[in-house]
C-alpha cells in the first residue's frame, strides 16, 4: 500500500483530527466481539455442525425445520450470554455519554454486549435485531424484548450446556444424532396463536427496519460527521457497508479499525486512517482524548 497520508496510522494525529470532531458515526462489524470470545458469525469454515451457518439463518429454514434453526440460535444465546463486553464496548458506551448528541452507533453485531456495556439505547442502532428479542414468524407485530431465558425453552436445553476446556459439545459434534424438535415443542405467539416464537434478527431475504433506517439517514444528513469508525467488520454486508461513503463529506475521515492486515484496506482519501489490531485494545487509545483512561475493571466513569 502506498498511503496518500504519511500519518494514516499515527494516534497521536488522529487524536488531532478527534479533539476538532463534533459528530462521530461508528459501524461495527463481528471483529469488536472477538475479543469477548464471541466466534463470527458464520464460524470456523462456515459450517455450524453440518449445515452452512448461512443457510440456517433464513425464513424458508425456520418454516421447514423451526427446531434445528432455534438450536442454532440458541446456541448463540448461551454463548452470548457467557461472553463479557469487552473494552472496546466499554469505550464506545463511554464515548456516547460524553457525546450525547454527537456520536451514534450502528451496529451489525446481535449478541447484545454493546447494551450490556451500557451504551446508551438513544445512541445505539442494532442494525440486524437482537438475540434476546423475540418475534412471531407470522408477522402479526407481536415482540419481545429483553429475553434472557437460557434454555429458551425446555426443548432447547441441549444447546445450554456448559462443557470443560478442551471437550467438544455434544451439540456442535457432527458425529453425535441430533433429536428431531417437533414444532410443537417451539412456544407459540401468544397474540396471534398461529405464529410460533423466533429470534429476533433480520435473516436473509429479510429487510431492516425502515423507520430505524430513516432515522440514521436523517442523523447523517442533520450536520456534517467529521469522523467514521469502521470496526471490526469488512464492510461487505449492505446496508452497513454502504454507512461510510454515505456519512462522508469533505473533510470526513474515515477510520478502519480491524485485525486486517494494513495492506488490504484502501485509503479511499489522505484524511483516512487504518489501525491494525485488536478493536478491545485499539479504542481506549484512539477515544481517550474524549473519554480518559478506564478504571481496573476496563470501565468508564459514568
Amino acid at each position: 500500500m502506498a498511503p496518500n497520508n504519511p500519518r494514516y496510522n499515527s494516534i497521536p494525529a488522529f487524536h488531532e483530527k478527534l479533539l476538532k470532531s463534533k459528530r462521530i458515526l461508528a459501524i461495527c462489524g463481528a471483529g469488536l466481539s472477538a475479543a469477548s470470545g464471541l466466534p463470527t458469525f458464520r464460524g470456523a469454515g462456515g459450517l455450524w455442525r453440518n449445515h452452512e451457518a448461512t443457510s440456517l439463518a433464513t425464513p424458508a429454514a425456520f418454516e421447514d425445520n423451526p427446531g434445528l434453526v432455534w438450536l442454532f440460535y440458541a446456541y448463540r444465546r448461551h454463548m452470548a450470554l457467557t461472553a463479557q463486553p469487552n473494552a472496546g464496548h466499554h469505550a464506545l458506551a463511554a464515548l456516547a455519554r460524553k457525546l450525547p448528541g454527537g456520536f451514534l452507533c450502528l451496529s451489525q453485531n446481535v449478541d447484545g454486549l454493546h447494551p450490556r456495556a451500557g451504551h446508551p439505547a438513544e445512541q445505539l442502532r442494532l442494525l440486524h435485531g437482537s438475540l434476546f428479542d423475540i418475534k412471531c414468524n407470522e408477522y402479526c407485530g407481536w415482540i419481545q424484548r429483553d429475553n434472557f431465558d437460557d434454555p429458551f425453552c425446555p426443548a432447547l436445553a441441549a444447546a445450554s450446556v456448559d462443557v470443560n476446556p478442551g471437550e467438544t459439545l455434544p451439540l456442535l459434534d457432527p458425529g453425535q444424532p441430533l433429536a428431531e424438535i417437533p414444532r410443537k415443542e417451539i412456544p407459540k405467539c401468544p397474540n396471534c396463536t398461529a405464529g410460533l416464537q423466533r429470534p429476533g434478527v433480520v435473516w436473509f431475504y429479510e429487510s431492516l427496519d425502515e423507520e430505524m433506517m430513516s432515522g440514521v439517514d436523517r442523523w447523517i444528513k442533520d450536520e456534517p460527521v467529521d469522523v467514521v469508525l469502521v470496526i471490526g467488520t469488512s464492510s461487505q454486508v449492505y446496508p452497513a457497508a454502504g454507512y461510510a461513503e454515505k456519512a462522508r463529506g469533505k473533510n470526513t475521515s474515515v477510520v478502519t479499525v480491524n485485525l486486517e492486515p494494513e495492506g488490504e484496506v484502501k485509503l479511499a482519501r489522505k484524511q483516512d486512517f487504518v489501525f491494525a489490531g485488536d478493536a478491545a485494545v485499539l479504542l481506549p487509545q484512539l477515544l481517550e482524548p474524549i473519554i480518559g483512561k478506564p478504571r481496573r475493571d476496563g470501565t468508564y466513569t459514568p
